[in-house]
């Protein structure tokens, strides 16, 4: 994960039909406080070297389980899944190997790309090889099909056997501000990369190539390469994921100038176009040929899961999650540790998952049921929530919504609470209500254009279209103000994220992470007391998944 304080909103429910009901009144909620000392205790067993740094499928894992398990009882919780503590995730690891580079043929000569240097390319699928040969090139704009705003790049074309060649971000990402059709330099889900390469595989590509841009990608060109140039973690399927496209990959920017102008176009006018409502994809007549080698190998590691039933309806659920993960084994120190502890990243949330079980059991069962998922491999790509979210054991069209929790930060209490993804939905006034009674301000969102509301555990569940509060206290600390908050924010950030010296401290200030409990506790309490169904705004990129999911709740047998 990314050190994030913030919230995500991410919310949907509710059938279209209900979409002008007047809301449920939201529950008045009298907060239980979370125990310091059990955030402190769990913290330290936690991030201690015991643990190894906590790496999925390693002895790390199996104290990790244990300890989990441990405290989820202690806390009064029953086991979440079907009888089970745990949930059982399997894996699979591909690395491509041997490129045999990318090479264009149509124009006036044959062009042959550098893997690494010049574009990067992996496969979903596992199959020993991956070999495309003579596939149509198409130019599709953003890659993007929303029918809730009527835009659609793919409109006439069938993509059956040919590679997209597509922008990254989404049309509006140079506007200031956040008027436009696609919310202007606030990244959507549209103009993340995962988007784009699941959509081309609905269209029917066989491969997808998305064109490097550093401002609008949100990072430069060695991100992409040492990121896709090694091991990819996927979660397995039965279907061995052979419904996706063959090859994902990235081109740099400079490359795709040359492929475009070999099919007698021009990138900068074919983008100008694809800015444009009514753009119509652009076959290129070139073809491209890519081929390379995949080393396949499977494993299994496990989320953790714990359940206070509801007493009105406990058929209905509110999720409280947080991964349990990270790095095990690292990079040495200047002195030597080789354990990168995670204290932070994400003890801390881990922990409070126990101390809200606590909070809650305390206070007695709320009317709906309340699930507690410490899930794993969020380091390797969220593939705990994703496993969960694709087999969960609380049905998703019955899940009311949640909260994550990710990297809490030692220090001050604040005065305000940041957001992250703007006023998607109906949501947003549960937060309004929480934040007036802890007496707390709104923050603006610091880099819109970056996307992070896309890139922790509570996506898994916003793309399939449960709400999901990321919660963090804002930057004006008391004492201290912003100038304190970014002093810690950004010591960590520069020396301890993703390094062994993440490690717990006796020192510490928990105050400010105790009060991030209290408003967990109140959002999470809110949601589970109320009758209400928040959903998403009408336009929003998953108003539609919630409205089907719901609408099938509803279906006689259901």
């Amino acid at each position: 994960m990314k050190l994030r304080l913030t919230l995500l909103a991410a919310s949907a429910l509710a059938v279209s039909t209900a979409a002008t009901a007047k809301p449920a009144p939201i529950p008045v909620v009298k907060p239980v406080p979370v125990s310091e000392q059990l955030l402190e205790e769990m913290v330290r067993t936690l991030a201690s070297d015991e643990f190894e740094g906590r790496a999925p499928s390693t002895p790390g894992e199996d104290k990790t389980v244990a300890y989990l398990i441990e405290k989820f009882k202690a806390a009064g919780l029953q086991p979440g899944n079907k009888g089970s503590w745990t949930q059982d995730v399997p894996t699979v690891e591909i690395t491509a190997q041997n490129s045999a580079g990318l090479a264009v043929t149509g124009g006036k000569d044959t062009m042959l790309f550098a893997y690494g240097k010049d574009f990067v390319a992996g496969s979903y699928r596992v199959t020993p090889q991956t070999d495309i040969r003579d596939a149509e090139l198409v130019f599709v704009g953003y890659g993007i099909n929303a029918p809730e705003l009527g835009w659609n790049d793919y409109a006439g074309i069938d993509m059956k056997g040919k590679i997209a060649v597509i922008l990254v971000n989404d049309p509006d990402w140079a506007q200031e501000g956040e008027d436009g059709l696609f919310k202007g330099r606030r990244m959507t889900w549209y103009g993340r990369w995962p988007y784009k390469f699941e959509e081309a595989a609905r269209q029917g590509a066989a491969g997808a190539l998305i064109v490097h841009d550093t401002f609008p990608a949100a990072y430069g060109w060695n991100v992409v390469e040492s990121s896709w140039t090694g091991a990819q973690y996927f979660v397995a399927k039965p279907n061995d994921a052979m419904d996706q496209t063959a090859a994902n990959g990235w081109v740099q920017q400079d490359v795709a100038r040359q492929i475009v102008a070999a099919a007698g176009q021009d990138l900068g006018q074919l983008t100008a176009a694809a800015k444009q409502k009514g753009f119509k994809p652009v076959p290129l007549g070139l073809k491209a040929s890519l081929k390379f080698d995949n080393q396949i190998r499977r494993g299994q590691s496990r989320n953790v899961i714990g359940v206070l039933p509801g007493k009105k309806r406990p058929d209905e659920y509110v999720l409280y999650t947080a991964h349990w993960d990270h790095l095990g084994r690292c990079k040495p120190n200047a002195k030597g540790d080789d354990i990168c502890n995670g204290a932070v990243d994400n003890a801390t949330g881990t922990a409070m998952l126990a101390a809200l079980a606590q909070a809650n059991v305390k206070a007695g069962p709320a009317d709906r049921s309340q699930v507690f998922l410490a899930v794993t491999l969020e380091e390797s790509g969220l593939l705990g929530s994703e496993f969960y979210a694709q087999n969960p054991p609380f049905p998703l069209n019955k899940t009311v919504g949640g909260v994550n929790m990710d990297a809490l930060m030692p220090g001050q209490p604040a005065r305000d609470v940041q957001v992250t993804g703007g006023d998607k939905s109906d949501l947003t006034r549960y937060l309004k209500a929480a934040m007036a009674e802890m007496k707390l301000t709104l923050a603006p969102e610091e880099h819109i254009e970056r996307g992070y509301y896309y890139r922790s555990d509570h996506f898994s569940m916003a793309k399939r279209g449960v709400p999901m509060f990321y919660v963090g206290r804002g930057s004006d600390w008391v004492p201290g103000g912003k100038a304190a908050a970014d002093a810690a924010g950004g010591a960590y950030n520069s020396t301890d994220y993703h390094q062994a010296s993440d490690e717990y401290n006796g020192k510490w200030d928990w105050s400010g992470i105790v009060q991030e409990g209290e408003l967990y506790y109140r959002l999470g309490r809110m949601l589970a007391m109320t009758t209400d169904w928040p959903n998403w705004h009408p336009t929003d990129e998953f108003r539609a998944v919630r409205d089907q999911s719901r609408a099938a709740k509803t279906k006689p047998g259901k």
